[in-house]
């Protein structure tokens, strides 16, 4: 009895070392290629377009890596569900994945594809106020999917296109956006807008600058700075306004127009200058006050004095920061004339005021 124990013992330790050695179990069945489906499919319109994006997949169903991808099948419908592909709209070889490598924290580095689709003028006008469903499917080499993405919606309502003669001019008080208006179409539940937007050079974010109605043919930019280049563009928002709910969809945009912010313009001619002489008995000085100005850029003020027949000279060397000044270089019995100017911070400088003349006792 005790031998046959020994033995029992030995018989199983065997089997754990054989085991442990790497003697193959159960056999796997073999992958069937198919790539998880899509979970961040994204969806832009802009105009007829559509521009769709998502992470390529890179594993299996069954976590295995990918070795022979398939055609992406882009689908479009209108059920918000999209259970089957109503409509093909496309599809999206392997060789055309554009790779733009993307790493977010605790994420591994994925690949972004992507999609334009066109949609039909007969689909936005049939539909004006719905809104149209996309889907995409990536086939293993066999053509199979192990099913849709997620599903992302746009508004399906026809868009206008950009205004006509669209112009920017630079101003001493900003920068004015004008373009031709046009007759607003009648349709339901659409509503239309524009919306202007510029870009400095060199950068790749955009600034919106505004909206205006489409009764309009004007807008201003005033938050822009001076000495800088831009690029200025404009499109008509249509709004649909469906079942209790608003959607905005853009048009396409006007060709761009670039300027460059360069301030040559002056500051406004200062007012309300007046001279008044010290009295008898003090120092000789002559105080003068005026209006202030108020553009945002301004730097000070010049002095300028000249006596009867002479030519105006600047007396202060540095601008004036108030709206005041007292001349101490005066002398008792003549009379004097006084005018003042506005500098901004690029040394554009005003016209000179109106003068005031004060006769010292």
């Amino acid at each position: 009895m005790r031998r046959s124990c020994q033995l029992q013992v030995a018989f199983l330790f065997f089997t754990a070392l054989l085991t442990g050695c790497g003697t193959p179990g159960v056999p796997l069945p073999p992958s069937l290629e198919l790539a998880k489906p899509v979970t961040d499919l994204r969806a832009v319109r802009k105009g007829d377009k559509v521009y769709l994006a998502w992470s390529v997949p890179v594993l299996t169903t069954d976590r295995q890596n990918i070795r022979h991808p398939g055609l992406t099948r882009v689908c479009r419908g209108l059920d918000p569900a999209l259970p089957t592909c109503e409509t093909l709209a496309g599809e999206v070889l392997p060789a055309q994945v554009v790779p733009q490598p993307t790493r977010s924290a605790g994420n591994p580095l994925k690949v972004q594809s992507s999609f334009m689709d066109t949609l039909p003028e007969a689909l936005q006008d049939k539909y004006s106020l719905g809104k149209i469903t996309y889907g995409i499917s990536v086939m293993n080499a066999s053509g199979r999917s192990a099913g849709f993405s997620n599903r992302v919606q746009v508004p399906a309502a026809p868009t206008l296109p950009p205004p006509s003669d669209f112009k920017v001019q630079l101003g001493a008080s900003g920068v004015t956006l004008t373009w031709s208006s046009a007759s607003e179409p009648q349709v339901s539940g659409l509503t239309h807008f524009y919306r202007a937007y510029r870009r400095e050079e060199g950068s790749k974010a955009e600034t919106e600058i505004g909206a205006a109605p489409f009764t309009a043919s004007a807008l201003a930019d005033q938050t822009f700075q001076w000495e800088k280049t831009y690029d200025y563009r404009v499109n008509v928002v249509t709004i649909v306004s469906a079942n209790g709910h608003e959607a905005q969809v853009e048009g396409e945009d006007t060709p761009v127009v670039q300027l460059v912010a360069h301030d040559v313009f002056p500051p406004a001619v200062p007012s309300g200058l007046q001279a008044v002489a010290s009295g008898v008995g003090q120092s000789p000085f002559i105080d003068l006050i005026w209006t202030p100005d108020v553009d945002a850029d301004l730097a000070g003020y010049n002095i300028y004095r000249h006596e009867q027949g002479a030519e105006p000279d600047r007396i202060n060397s540095q601008p004036v920061s108030t709206p005041a000044y007292r001349d101490p270089g005066v002398s008792a019995g003549k009379t004097y004339f006084y005018s003042v100017s506005a500098v901004d911070l690029r040394a554009n400088e005003s016209a000179q005021s109106e003068e005031a003349s004060e006769t010292m006792p």
